[in-house]
């Protein structure tokens, strides 16, 4: 047991936060903690990291915080730079200190092992001790990363997005947002023996989080990780800690294994609970009967016993799934083009990119790409908040654009929440406006709160509140699940999913995407890239593992096929090797072999055709052509069910002779 915490709970001001905390940290397990916003999950980090003590009680229990040996714990908040005008590379490389020291003091040995080889013999002790400490020396220098730490801190700059010529520039050069990432590289670099993660996915692009990804799976020391990113959890953790009113529970697995266990958990312990309460019914419905009865006196005390004795099974809990909701429809329909964008040269002082794409309605597309490379440069372009350097783009007939900015999160105001909402909806009467505002869950004296004192995922609310009271037929969502909890997300995953008009979208998230985009727009370096498919199959390509449900009946049918052929040619073959007769053909085997032979014939054209298109599709000149993509698209699809059906046919006529056999 690395560390544990045992019956704990938590205060903050004159409110317990957490409650019977039981915590453990075991070896170099990677460890997740969800729950709702504003649950204590960030609290139970500053515990661990010790910002923060366990309450006092008078209590018989046990109450304590364990720990083996003294291990060093890693939290991102404990960072800050003493010196900002100290260059990067002299901040980041105050972690390499210990590095650096070891790497001296076994110069220093070698240096003297050497010399003494020569003056004194072999087995004196003095000697021998030296290359005990060197030999230990040596070990822990590898197991810290001494041969490497060069190249491993080369390799951290690049994935978040550092040059090598930033190296050089003093801290107070770089953005707020920068010198997160610069003190969220030192504590990665200073491999803490517990590290502590909140929200480390936070503003960072895909690929800097599949990085990240593999470097904590193969992180040699324990990990806990505060996150709504679900895929993120997915691929790193082992465990789980789920905070529900305010109770911490552990459960074995990864985020989906969690979720299942905890459904299964629910449902058992449900049904234990309805049968125990049925059977504590008949025990006492028997008790009432006979209570009366002389001669039934010592059953009806044996009855009771018998339920004084029980093991209470305590009715679960509900999923804590308390979130908004939105169930609205747009005020009108739209065209069949929602928008069009023609060479649109997008940037501020120079141009980043230049798009090409169009969209119909109640499509969904999902924008991807790297950080800095223009996606949301894009949407703000689009709606107009900054001008296009050149080319063009339009909306389609009767288009309601409603835009979230991911800067909403970060909205000031002195204004009441209730005054906020109200000022943008002033012919609403007070009933409308508290309806409207508790669908999102200000509700009593929430709505009296102002707007600064709201939390980043309040903020959030309260804007997509206003904007969905404007019934849009085309949503414009910048990076909308930032501040969510999952709950949050689904909810949002769900009310996207129904909305019978059309999104356009930035997102890191990737389950989010998975979950929304029917189509992709990828920003890559100089080149915008439209794919009319969504993540799931973006991914599959990309890995080189994509195989359509279409291909997949395909390929079990050709291989049937190759199959039956080859049987075939040695069922006829052998015997015309050992000199036997050949088969007797009749009429009717002769007109079927002559229309699977034209089958086959159709079989190859066919697939000459898919092979032809698909090669069209890939050429560079369409990248970003969306009508002639999803044309090439349709082709490839009516020509692969073509292809089933001939598979089938062939397979059909296959069987009629193998019949006349």
């Amino acid at each position: 047991m690395l560390y544990q915490i045992c019956n704990g709970a938590v205060e903050l001001g004159s409110e317990i936060i957490l409650k019977k905390i039981n915590f453990e940290i075991r070896g170099t397990e990677k460890i997740a903690v969800v729950g709702r916003n504003g649950g204590g999950k960030t609290t139970l980090l500053r515990l661990i990291s010790g910002e923060l003590e366990l309450l006092k009680r008078d209590s018989d229990e046990d109450i304590f915080i364990a720990k083996a040996g003294n291990p060093e714990i890693g939290y991102l908040k404990q960072i800050a730079f003493t010196d900002p005008t100290i260059s990067l590379d002299e901040e980041i490389r105050k972690v390499f200190r210990p590095i650096l020291a070891m790497q001296e003091r076994m110069e220093f040995l070698l240096e003297k092992i050497n010399k003494g080889t020569k003056d004194i013999p072999k087995d004196d002790a003095l000697h021998a001790k030296e290359i005990e400490e060197y030999t230990n020396l040596q070990e822990r220098f590898k197991d810290i990363g001494g041969y490497y730490y060069e190249k491993e801190y080369e390799t951290m700059l690049r994935q978040f997005g550092f040059t090598m010529e930033d190296k050089r520039k003093p801290l107070n050069q770089f953005s707020g947002g920068q010198q997160t990432k610069l003190a969220f590289i030192k504590l990665l670099l200073s491999k803490p023996d517990i590290l502590l993660l909140d929200e480390p996915t936070n503003h960072l692009d895909i690929s800097t989080i599949e990085w990240l990804e593999e470097y904590l799976k193969n992180y040699k020391k324990a990990v806990v990780i505060v996150s709504h990113d679900r895929m993120f959890l997915d691929k790193v953790v082992d465990v789980v800690y789920e905070i529900e009113y305010g109770v911490l529970k552990r459960y074995p697995g990864n985020y989906t294994k969690f979720m299942e266990t905890k459904r299964v958990n629910y449902e058992k312990q449900k049904k234990d609970y309805e049968m125990q309460q049925k059977e504590i019914a008949r025990l006492q419905m028997i008790v009432e009967k006979y209570k009366n009865t002389p001669t039934k006196v010592a059953m009806t005390r044996s009855k009771l016993k018998q339920i004084e004795h029980m093991e209470k099974i305590e009715a679960p809990d509900r999923f804590d799934t308390h979130t908004f909701h939105a169930n609205f429809k747009p005020n009108r329909e739209t065209g069949k083009e929602v928008l069009h964008v023609q060479n649109l040269e997008i940037g501020y002082n120079q141009a980043i990119c230049t798009v090409t794409m169009q969209q119909q309605k109640k499509q969904r597309i999902g924008i991807i790409g790297g950080n800095g490379l223009g996606k949301s440069t894009f949407l703000k372009t689009l709606v107009g908040v900054i001008p296009a350097i050149s080319g063009e783009y339009s909306f389609g007939y009767q288009v309601d654009v409603g835009y979230f900015d991911q800067q909403m999160a970060q909205y000031s105001s002195k204004k009441t929440v209730l005054d906020e909402f109200w000022d943008e909806y002033p012919t609403l009467d007070r009933t409308e406006v508290r309806s409207s505002l508790g669908a999102f869950l200000f509700r009593q004296e929430e709505v009296f709160k102002t707007v600064d004192m709201l939390s980043g995922g309040e903020k959030v609310r309260l804007a997509l509140c206003k904007i969905f009271k404007t019934k849009p037929n085309f949503l414009i969502l910048d990076e909308p699940t930032n501040h969510m909890d999952i709950i949050g997300k689904e909810t949002l995953e769900a009310m996207l999913r129904d909305f019978p008009g059309s999104v356009l979208f930035v997102s890191h998230d990737r389950y989010f995407i998975k979950q929304i985009a029917d189509a992709l727009l990828v920003f890559e370096e100089g080149s915008v890239q439209y794919l009319p498919y969504g993540y799931e199959e973006y991914m599959e390509r990309k890995n080189g593992t994509y195989a359509s449900s279409i291909d997949q009946a395909i390929y079990t049918k050709q291989d049937k096929r190759n199959e039956t052929i080859l049987q075939k040619k040695v069922l006829i073959e052998e015997p015309l090797q050992k000199g036997k007769e050949s088969y007797v053909l009749g009429k009717e085997r002769s007109r079927l072999e002559k229309k699977l032979k034209r089958v086959e014939e159709q079989v190859t054209e066919v697939e000459q055709k898919i092979q032809e298109k698909k090669e069209e599709m890939a050429k560079p000149e369409y990248s970003s052509s969306y009508m002639k993509l999803s044309d090439i698209s349709s082709q490839i699809e009516e020509l692969e069910l073509e292809l089933l059906e001939l598979m089938e046919e062939w397979e059909d006529i296959d069987q009629q002779l193998e019949k006349l056999e």
